[in-house]
């Protein structure tokens, strides 16, 4: 099969490896779509501590099954999946009470393990979660982005008629937007330096939106505030922007050296919850429902589109931050297979 493979830090490959056999528990999934995201980034740059090489990258993904390993009674060849790249062990004192996603022995499809940057993919049947028929591959894939957008509201206290602040519209924080609505926000204002995803976060629904935290008033306070970009320089603005009593939470992904400033009497005085939310926990079949429930304009999210062999090419486009969600499409069983969905890609 053709794959990706992250070498080594900063070292990156497209060739041929050989196609995965199942083992007991496991299926062999066909990737149809396989988005990108900033841990791909931190995997690539060698700052993801969790992060094991040499690795075919790509936990964000849908397919079709094409293998059954021994025991696997769930599922049947044809089926097609999206599938929850978490790995836990389920014995250790985090996953014991709960905390599967912070793990002690915590892996994850496309991080430690090979993932679905490429052909194909095998993966343990309990992580495949079946999508139907009709569902395009490229929204099936959007379900794990979706589910860690879940688990964040999973550790909230929203109230009806809450005004909202996200930092950032890149695909997160366009999610958190979405979501807002439905956990009951009044007014979701967003901060995002980049015209066009200004003008994106308008179009889906954000009352207001700022190119930067200096343009809001300065006495603006916001009961959720939410930081999806990960900057320092966003953070901590944002955490000066919490209401008495409000919440603020840390969805983006920083580097693991860094340090923002904030104000300890602040948090006392004012009575401020800080949260942070890790990648999924129990999120992703109610995921998986929202999206195929269809009402959520998720293929919006989806801006580009290119086959696995031009990875690299997906991983400058992520890099830039000119789009959103880029997908890179290792197979299409629909008509036409490839060729045909690299066409789709050039003409959206």
């Amino acid at each position: 099969m053709q794959a990706v493979v992250i070498d080594a830090p900063g070292s990156l490959s497209y060739g041929e490896l050989p196609d995965p056999t199942p083992k007991p528990g496991e299926v062999v999934v066909a990737v149809r779509a396989c988005g990108i995201c900033g841990t791909d980034l931190h995997l690539l740059d060698g700052d993801l501590t969790t992060g094991r090489y040499p690795v075919v990258p790509g936990h964000e993904f849908s397919g079709e099954i094409v293998a059954l390993g021994a025991g696997v009674s769930e599922l049947k060849v044809g089926t097609l999946v999206a599938v929850d790249p978490s790995l836990y062990c389920g014995h250790c004192s985090q996953c014991r009470i709960g905390h599967d996603n912070l793990c002690e022995n915590w892996n994850a499809i496309g991080v430690t393990v090979n993932g679905a940057a490429a052909e194909y993919v095998a993966v343990p049947q309990w992580n495949a979660y079946r999508v139907p028929e009709g569902l395009d591959a490229s929204l099936a894939a959007l379900i794990e982005p979706l589910s860690c957008a879940v688990h964040g509201y999973d550790l909230i206290h929203t109230k009806l008629a809450d005004r909202f602040l996200i930092y950032g519209a890149g695909t997160m924080g366009l999610l958190l937007l979405m979501l807002a609505y439905r956990a009951g926000a009044i007014s979701v204002t967003m901060v995002e330096p980049i015209a066009a995803r200004r003008d994106k976060a308008r179009a889906l629904g954000a009352t207001r939106v700022v190119a930067s935290g200096a343009d809001l008033e300065p006495e603006a306070r916001f009961e959720i505030v939410m930081d999806a970009t990960g900057v320092v320089a966003a953070i901590e603005d944002a955490i000066g922007r919490v209401r008495r009593g409000g919440t603020f939470l840390q969805f983006g992904v920083a580097p693991g050296d860094a340090f923002a400033s904030m104000s300890p009497f602040k948090l006392y005085n004012d009575e401020v919850t800080m949260v942070g939310a890790m990648a999924v926990l129990h999120s992703y079949g109610r995921s998986r429902d929202l999206t195929v429930a269809g009402d959520m304009p998720l293929s919006e999210l989806v801006s580009d589109r290119l086959p696995l062999s031009s990875y690299e090419e997906a991983v400058a486009r992520v890099r830039r931050g000119s789009g959103y969600k880029v997908q890179v499409l290792p197979g299409d069983a629909s008509s036409g297979g490839r060729e045909a969905a690299v066409a789709k890609s050039a003409s959206s």
